[in-house]
């Protein structure tokens, strides 16, 4: 059976101005960010040849993005096996939101916890992804 949530995988937060917020952490707390945010890198614990990535990212005031969580963050949860896992929550009376996204560094779903913060679960095409970031930003 696979695992359910496997690491962190990243922590997206709302705010007035994005880029402002982006330049502070680089400037104060040295994230090499970019206008997405930034990603750090390590090694899976069971594979320490294998890179894994989690991603920090501002988003504006306004996104829709959260919804339908009317709540600041998101947080984004690494998965093992994203259909089957989709499938075991449904067995659970846990609704999906929206269509599974599929793209080559990865598949996505959202899922709501019981006090409406939104999930977004991510099963990672590491190889893929470390080469669209151009590996790490931030180690």
């Amino acid at each position: 059976m696979p695992k359910r949530v496997t690491s962190l995988g990243g922590i997206f937060f709302k705010c007035n101005d994005p880029a402002a917020i982006r330049n502070w952490y680089n400037t104060h707390l040295g994230l090499n960010t970019d206008q997405y945010g930034t990603t750090f890198e390590w090694r899976h614990a069971d594979a320490p040849d294998k890179k894994g990535f989690s991603v920090w990212s501002t988003f504006p005031a306004d996104t829709k993005y959260f919804e339908p969580s009317g709540k600041e963050f998101m947080i984004n949860l690494r998965v093992e096996n994203l259909e089957w896992l989709l499938g075991e929550l449904k067995k659970e009376g846990i609704a999906q939101i929206g269509e599974m996204q599929v793209y080559e560094y990865g598949k996505f779903a959202h899922i709501l916890d019981p006090e409406g913060n939104k999930i977004e679960l991510w099963e990672s095409n590491d190889e893929e992804f470390g080469k669209m970031v151009g590996d790490a930003t931030t180690k």
